[in-house]
């Protein structure tokens, strides 16, 4: 998460579809919360048989303005009623390379919807946001779940692994943001009786950072059961699930494909994976 304007910022992906509008809605209140650029970004994939040729000409040119209205129309609305700084790209290329090159190139985060349609057509796990989510290099935000998840604390998954101790530093971070308590999750299986064990390398994993961050309230929930559903049954009243996107220990195989993929098919507020 950034904390200041950036050339990049915060990279939203937008088709027109629902979905993708609350996607860009939650960015662009990330951005508000961050001091960051929103970058909107709508792509349109010239893909079709002969379609560089000039007989298609026509239709590669009504793909490009169609995507390039539904641009202007969302960013124009998002200034109307945000100050962030926020400017728009079309893209003809495909929704999650141009997501991805612009992780590389220096975003601080990118963001999708769960599903979408249009330029970023199936924008549905298993496609672009699973893509985008597995490859990308920055932390991407999922934004799925109820209508309205701005009320709750911030959950974070805690393993103990590097990714984990990431996802927990920016946990913090958005919890202090949104002025919310965080809550530290950490599951382990049913069989093993030290719950003691458990709870103490979850206190070791919470020391550094709740030094720094002293001002964030923190609960810890360390529960018998699988890492996924625990964390699913926590989103129902978090405003934000952050885990890493792989992990060891009580979040064994944490890999999209596995609790993260499953947090992006059934959380019930926004999922953000950082890798």
């Amino acid at each position: 998460m950034s904390t200041h304007a950036d050339p990049y910022g915060i990279v939203v992906g937008y088709d027109g579809s629902p979905e993708a509008r609350r996607a860009v809605e939650w960015a662009a209140a990330e951005a508000g919360l961050t001091g960051s650029r929103l970058q909107i970004v709508t792509t349109y994939e010239i893909t079709w048989p002969g379609a560089y040729y000039a007989a298609v000409a026509e239709q590669v040119d009504a793909a490009r303005q169609a995507a390039e209205a539904i641009l202007a129309d969302i960013t124009e609305e998002v200034r109307g009623r945000s100050a962030v700084d926020v400017f728009g790209v079309c893209a003809a290329s495909s929704a999650a390379a141009t997501l991805l090159d612009l992780g590389d190139a220096g975003a601080t985060m990118l963001v999708v919807g769960n599903r979408g349609a249009g330029g970023l057509a199936n924008l549905l796990l298993g496609s672009v946001s699973q893509q985008v989510a597995t490859h990308a290099k920055v932390p991407v935000a999922v934004v799925r779940g109820r209508p309205d998840p701005s009320v709750g604390p911030v959950v974070v998954g805690v393993d103990g692994s590097a990714s984990g101790d990431s996802a927990l530093g920016l946990a913090f971070e958005a919890a202090r943001e949104r002025g919310r308590a965080l809550v530290a999750v950490r599951a382990y299986p049913p069989d093993h009786t030290d719950e003691a064990a458990e709870r103490a390398a979850l206190e070791d994993a919470l020391a550094n950072w709740a030094g720094k961050f002293p001002d964030v309230p923190v609960a810890q929930l360390v529960a018998a059961g699988r890492p996924a559903a625990v964390l699913v049954d926590a989103s129902r009243t978090a405003t934000l699930v952050v885990v890493g996107s792989r992990g060891h220990g009580g979040f064994t195989g944490l890999l999209l494909g596995s609790v993260g993929l499953q947090l992006m098919h059934h959380a019930d507020c926004p999922v953000l994976i950082v890798h």
